[in-house]
């Protein structure tokens, strides 16, 4: 019986152990956590998600206050067309994070950046093309394109002179998503290094409707690699969406695809940036106590915990500090939502909304416990303590089961 570390992972004559722990954030996908990836000999995310509020939080820079006083005039307007980034000092944020991030780097893996294409910022296309270019300034190794279809997000790039250095990749939940990406991105001469297909068991937003449970991950990977066989087209399979184990991954190597992206299990890591009484919120869960619903503003169904504070709750739109979810006519499903409930509740001390959430404060706040399907199985991967709650486990503790363990196992920690 095969485990992940029979396989590997090839970028041209470089082979990495087939592990790529994705990027979740605000800041869960931390640098630490992608730094231990590569140091194993993985690949590790860390996210774009809300890096002037990330910087603030681990450099001590002050983005997001400078902002909101800049903006603080219009805090009580709906009308929010006028609040916009600064794009050079977003360029300065995300140089910041991918620097720090890579001057810390040891060991033969790889540090990649998530990249939310949905993080619109009231200036998609400008705001889009400063992350992905200083994320390449900055030295990162690989850049996935999420949360959108991104297809022109190449031609943002192609004239930056790392554009065939630099990895790239997209996530697709179908093959169509992937015909329709290579189809407009062709003129610039330059493939996918690799594909993540990510399925319907994955956490945070979906690239399904409502009708997800419809949909298997192992039906849309052998799909797209079929097509991808009958193009001639050599791309890198990612499997990624309810890869729990680490006989789960190998029943993916050993057909089509070349690695595994995993996250959910790296939920409960003591490198993650989950707050520890959040981490115990996620050990805790039973299936019953996870759900997908249409609160994000992005239209995307997101999973999550149902017990989530930002579920129902009706804060004020915060886009003068944060407003990363703006549209280019700087309008929000949020700002929409929750202007309804104030007319129709003017005295209400604490407002309802039901139907959206002010995404940006929630997960800046993590207050958005956004999940995979196999949340409720993480107490199986640990102990209990004395005073009944759940050990947090490492992440190299983690990589490594996922790397070594056969016949479905999972190994339990030591008792700390």
């Amino acid at each position: 019986m095969k485990c992940v570390d029979d396989f590997r992972l090839k970028f041209g004559t470089r082979e990495y152990v087939p592990i790529i722990i994705g990027g979740m954030g605000v800041d869960i996908s931390t640098a630490d956590l992608s730094l231990e990836a590569a140091r194993l000999g993985g690949i590790g995310h860390i996210s774009d998600a809300m890096v002037p509020t990330v910087s603030d939080r681990r450099y001590d820079t002050k983005y997001v206050r400078d902002k909101l006083k800049l903006y603080k005039y219009n805090v009580a307007n709906s009308d929010k067309s006028s609040v916009r980034f600064d794009l050079g000092l977003l360029a300065e944020a995300t140089e910041t994070h991918v620097r720090r991030t890579m001057e810390r780097k040891r060991g033969d893996g790889l540090i990649f950046i998530n990249c939310m294409e949905k993080l619109t910022m009231n200036s998609p296309r400008d705001t889009l093309r400063v992350r992905l270019r200083s994320a390449m300034d900055a030295g990162i190794e690989g850049i996935t394109l999420a949360a959108g279809l991104h297809l022109g997000s190449f031609a943002l790039i192609e004239d930056h002179p790392r554009f065939n250095d630099v990895k790239l990749g997209i996530i697709v939940s179908s093959l169509r998503a992937l015909q329709l990406f290579l189809r407009k991105s062709a003129r610039t001469n330059r493939l996918p290094d690799y594909v993540v297909v990510e399925g319907p068991l994955a956490g945070g937003h979906l690239g399904f409707g409502m009708d997800w449970a419809k949909y298997d991950l192992r039906t849309i990977v052998a799909e797209i690699a079929a097509w991808l066989r009958a193009e001639h087209l050599d791309i890198p399979l990612i499997a990624a969406g309810g890869v729990f184990t680490g006989s789960d991954a190998v029943s993916f190597l050993e057909t089509d695809a070349a690695a595994v992206q995993v996250a959910t299990r790296f939920t409960v890591a003591e490198e993650c940036g989950l707050p520890a009484d959040v981490q115990q919120h996620y050990f805790a869960a039973s299936e019953e106590d996870i759900e997908v619903n249409t609160i994000s503003p992005t239209g995307y169904p997101m999973r999550m915990l149902k017990s989530s504070p930002a579920i129902g709750d009706g804060i004020r739109p915060n886009c003068e500090a944060f407003g990363y979810l703006l549209d280019a006519n700087g309008n929000c499903a949020y700002i929409t939502a929750y202007n309804r409930e104030l007319a129709l509740h003017p005295q209400a001390k604490k407002l309802k909304v039901m139907d959206k959430t002010c995404l940006c404060t929630h997960m800046r706040n993590f207050e958005c416990w956004t999940c995979g399907h196999y949340t409720y199985r993480l107490k199986d991967t640990t102990l209990r303590n004395p005073d009944g709650s759940y050990q947090i486990l490492s992440a190299e503790h983690i990589f490594k089961d996922y790397q070594y363990s056969k016949d479905n196992k999972i190994a339990l920690p030591t008792q700390a």
